[in-house]
């Protein structure tokens, strides 16, 4: 595949053996959320965001699944690295028992687990973080950072914000305030309190339509004023916040509700754990969106563009007890590691960060440019952006038009497309990318 001319090419989808090999899926698959009918043949040629099918569709991907391929597929610069790595067995060990290297320590052709947590504290000493714990998922990176806070500080409220997702695991679970489909029903860790999210759309201090804030000041402060508040900020072992709602909609905060967070955080020394699973690694320009935004966490969940999960912290925070955390391949897997340690070495040799914030303005304003009467709005940082539509229904038309048309995108909040190309993505392809959903933007109005 030459992807400096690659397009999509689309006979039918699905195709006839996609359709065997999900039916074939299902007789064993417990019900989950699958969006296509898509089956990626992973021997067909692909690079960057093009992909083909098991029926010779070639597609051109622009979910990066859900941001956990940030390199899109066979990356040349990823795969060079890699080039020489001979399968061993086991692929992946119990790492938390068990140490694993592939030679001396300043002399080793592959980078290992333990590089890869050197490499998540260089991005995060500006936080004062020095210590990492690897996990198996998004999920479980976030189940550890609620985990140790509660340990370190020895409270027992966490606080979350409306419109949240955090995972699907049964502790994530009670974070969550997005869709109730994710939590209803299951049983539920106790004194979680939900506030709003300030969206930078409609609100700030002055003009609020989210409740944040009121009159009298945020919503947040009142909840947690020593003498009048509801909550003691000393029983407060989290606030959990994404600095960009994924699932809930691709929401970004305003500044006010940004600034606010940051001054109550400092003001009642709260414990403040961001959610970097979608949003860190460099997709919106920053390598951690938090970066951003005045608010600095104690302790970040990053997992997706990693290949494994990642709990980062300061090491006074984390328990002293060696019992207290434990994943058994977390720290273990060996390729997982290898692919995330080379990713993160490709963003910065190849400024993809830059490339993020150059390719994501190219994208939103091709499509304001279109003025499209379904759109209501484009927004993004990098290239974590989002098209809203007037109704569900249109976002869902479009989506499947796109598809059609060889686009793969993917739905978040309730009216709303999200955009995920990989992060060298090309000029070319933001403008082939464009008309393909302007497009379909027109054939579903």
């Amino acid at each position: 595949m030459n992807r400096d001319t690659a397009e999509p090419t689309v006979g039918s989808l699905p195709g006839e053996l996609a359709r065997e090999w999900v039916d074939y899926h299902h007789e064993s698959a417990a019900t989950s959320t699958y969006v296509y009918d898509f089956v990626w043949d992973y021997t067909e040629p692909a690079e960057g965001p093009f992909c083909t099918d098991v029926d010779g569709n070639v597609l051109m991907d622009f979910t990066s699944h859900v941001a956990a391929a940030p390199l899109g597929y066979d990356n040349p610069k990823l795969m060079e690295r890699m080039e020489g790595f001979d399968l061993v067995d086991p692929l992946k060990m119990a790492g938390q028992d068990f140490y694993v290297t592939s030679g001396e320590l300043d002399d080793h052709p592959f980078p290992t687990p333990t590089d890869l947590m050197h490499r998540l504290t260089d991005r995060s000493d500006h936080y004062g973080m020095d210590t990492v714990f690897l996990s198996n998922s998004g999920a479980e990176a976030v189940e550890n950072a609620i985990k140790i806070s509660y340990d370190h500080t020895g409270a027992d409220y966490g606080i979350t914000f409306r419109g949240g997702f955090h995972g699907r695991t049964l502790g994530a679970l009670s974070l969550n305030r997005s869709k109730s489909v994710y939590r209803r029903e299951f049983p539920e860790i106790s004194k979680i309190h939900g506030v709003p999210f300030c969206d930078d759309r409609a609100c700030d201090a002055q003009s609020c339509t989210c409740g944040f804030f009121t009159g009298k000041g945020s919503q947040l402060r009142k909840l947690l004023h020593p003498q009048r508040g509801a909550i003691d900020p000393d029983d407060v072992a989290y606030l959990i916040l994404e600095p960009v709602q994924g699932e809930g909609g691709y929401r970004f905060p305003s500044d006010a509700f940004a600034e606010e967070i940051a001054d109550l955080c400092d003001e009642h020394d709260l414990t403040l754990v961001v959610d970097e699973i979608q949003s860190g690694v460099g997709r919106t320009g920053e390598f951690w969106a938090s970066d951003h935004y005045p608010f600095e966490p104690d302790v970040i969940a990053s997992a997706k563009g990693l290949r494994v999960g990642a709990t980062i912290s300061r090491e006074e925070v984390f328990p002293e007890q060696k019992s207290r955390l434990s994943s058994t391949w977390g720290g273990g897997d060996i390729v997982a590691a290898l692919q995330g340690a080379l990713t993160l070495d490709v963003i910065d040799d190849y400024d993809l960060m830059d490339n993020a914030v150059v390719r994501g303005r190219q994208f939103k304003e091709s499509m304001r440019d279109a003025d499209l009467d379904p759109v209501v709005d484009v927004r993004g940082k990098g290239l974590m952006l989002a098209v809203e539509f007037d109704t569900k229904e249109r976002r869902d038309d479009v989506q499947e038009a796109a598809m059609q048309r060889g686009l793969l995108t993917l739905g978040c909040g309730h009216d709303v497309l999200r955009i995920l190309p990989p992060m060298d993505v090309t000029e070319r392809e933001i403008d082939l990318g464009v008309d393909l959903l302007t497009d379909a933007i027109a054939d579903a109005a």
